[in-house]
């Protein structure tokens, strides 16, 4: 039997940041006990929440 475990991979993805800011931001994400990937996934699937709650609530709406 094959196993057919979930694929968890992650693509690369090009995030342009100036050089200061994405020290800062290493060290206000270590400060929360993340990484900054780890910080940049959790921010997307909020707004990814947010946006499909939203699209939801409009179409009940219609």
């Amino acid at each position: 039997m094959v196993s057919r475990a979930k694929d968890t991979h992650t693509t690369n993805r090009v995030v342009r940041v100036d050089d200061e800011d994405w020290a800062v931001y290493e060290l206000a994400c270590k400060a929360k006990g993340l990484t900054r990937s780890a910080d940049i996934r959790v921010h997307i699937k909020r707004e990814v929440a947010a946006f499909r709650r939203k699209q939801k609530a409009e179409a009940t709406e219609a």
